[in-house]
């Protein structure tokens, strides 16, 4: 292998780029959260109708990246980079000019087609091209992506609100998004080979009803409850494909994703600590913003400037904890960032009945601190364990339960939240904190289990060996 290699320019060049396309589409994700009441204003809708805007995204996202696998298998990866930048950019361009919501709602899910592609690329390239002593600082750098881009979007979102229309949160991305192309064109190698392999087009029919169905549920039962048809009936029917899916993948030669790494209990191990760490993630993206509103009654602009400062020194770090991986392992940064994330919740559930803005920002800063030790640290040990042929599956699996995750985390704060907010005996201000807590509380206890999940990840693996 190439080991003791240098990462070159092109290979660098191509981790931008691909880098560059996914922060878009993750920043304009939690950027638009924050103009959803003007939205509604201006388009004379109805907050169950607005929230489409981010429901479609995520399902698009979720019905495309489960199949990267096997689009890599079959594409050359700067044909895909080609097609999910001109299809980003598409959605964009027509959400800027959208004179109605239903265009707007196009957009997003053309951007929807545009993320899926994108997502997986980035680390395919890292696990493919960069020498095997350096991933973990590559991974670090790639994890600034996923670390900083959520927390961005809300400051971003309240300044373009504050200052300027909406519709510039869109105009702002297009020269990101052409510079993205061009690095792209120019960078962007093949080193894998084109397989001609067969498309188990069941499996793919099932794996979208799946993760489809699982989206849509999870993020509906904070609006209609566990119980209703589009809540609860969506989940179980997602549930019963998620089955399907398993039965016939396991049987099958060519399957869209090859499950069988999921028999890897280390790999596993590490996939369920990562889906806690992701859902924790987007829970305090909305939860944050929500609470310095509502209960600090502090302006949008002010809620996104309180979390920057955390996020800049999250993201900082990313690389450095990287780094350190392919220094001294994962052990140290997995687990300390692990408690980080133990400690920043349980200050938040003590104080969260009155906390101001500047304990708010300080807990976050050691949060993102935690997380920016531990996300891009657990995937690259998790695919470690996997042998180089099932990588892609196994980058297939941790950026689709990245997908999920979120989903999983905004519908679970927000009902929280939301059961809370519906007391009314108590004033908005007082059952907003409350729920919140309730919210904190539940996220210390599954960092916790988390935690479990590293020690048990980290065992020896006699494979390994």
């Amino acid at each position: 292998m190439f080991e003791n290699k240098k990462i070159s320019k092109k290979v660098i060049c191509g981790i931008l780029a691909t880098g560059l396309l996914s922060f878009c589409g993750i920043v304009v994700e939690t950027a638009m959260n924050i103009t959803f009441p003007t939205l509604m204003a201006e388009f004379g809708i109805g907050t169950s109708t607005v929230q489409w805007l981010t429901t479609l995204y995520l399902l698009v996202v979720a019905m495309i990246v489960p199949l990267s696998a096997i689009l890599k298998r079959r594409f050359r990866t700067k044909s895909l980079f080609i097609v999910s930048n001109l299809l980003f950019l598409s959605g964009i361009i027509l959400d800027t000019f959208a004179p109605t919501f239903a265009l707007l709602l196009l957009g997003r899910g053309i951007q929807g087609l545009g993320t899926g592609i994108a997502l997986p690329l980035m680390y395919n390239i890292i696990l493919e091209q960069v020498p095997r002593k350096k991933i973990g600082t590559m991974m670090g750098v790639a994890n600034l992506i996923t670390a900083i881009a959520p927390a961005l979007g809300p400051t971003f979102g309240g300044f373009v609100l504050s200052f300027l229309d909406w519709r510039y949160i869109f105009i702002f991305l297009i020269p990101i998004l052409i510079a993205s192309f061009f690095i792209g064109i120019w960078a962007i190698e093949q080193k894998s080979a084109i397989e001609s392999v067969k498309v188990d087009h069941l499996g793919a029919i099932l794996i979208i009803l799946t993760f489809s169905s699982l989206i849509f549920g999870v993020s509906n039962i904070g609006n209609v409850g566990l119980l209703s048809l589009a809540g609860g009936g969506v989940l179980l029917f997602g549930i019963i494909m998620a089955a399907l899916f398993s039965v016939h993948s396991l049987r099958n030669d060519h399957p869209v994703i090859d499950l069988k790494t999921l028999s890897n209990m280390h790999f596993t191990s590490f996939v369920l600590a990562f889906f806690l760490f992701q859902l924790a993630i987007l829970s305090v993206s909305f939860l944050l913003p929500n609470y310095i509103q509502l209960v600090n009654h502090s302006e949008a602009v002010i809620a996104g400037l309180v979390i920057l400062p955390g996020a800049l020194i999250g993201a900082l770090f990313a690389p450095a904890s990287g780094r350190f991986l392919d220094t001294f392992g994962p052990k140290i940064p997995l687990v300390a960032g692990s408690i980080l994330c133990i400690v920043s919740f349980a200050c938040y559930s003590l104080f969260s009945l009155g906390m101001n803005n500047i304990l708010i920002g300080w807990i976050y800063l050691f949060f993102m601190i935690g997380i920016s030790m531990s996300m891009g640290n657990l995937m690259t040990s998790g695919l470690s364990h996997l042998g180089i042929t099932k990588r892609a599956d196994g980058n297939a699996i941790f950026t689709t339960v990245q997908q999920f995750a979120g989903a999983v985390g905004v519908s679970l704060a927000s009902t929280l939240v939301s059961l809370s907010q519906a007391n009314e005996a108590l004033s908005l201000t007082q059952s907003t904190a409350i729920g919140s807590q309730h919210a904190f509380i539940l996220l210390a206890a599954l960092c916790v289990i988390q935690l479990l999940l590293v020690f048990k990840a980290l065992k020896p693996d006699p494979k390994q060996s």
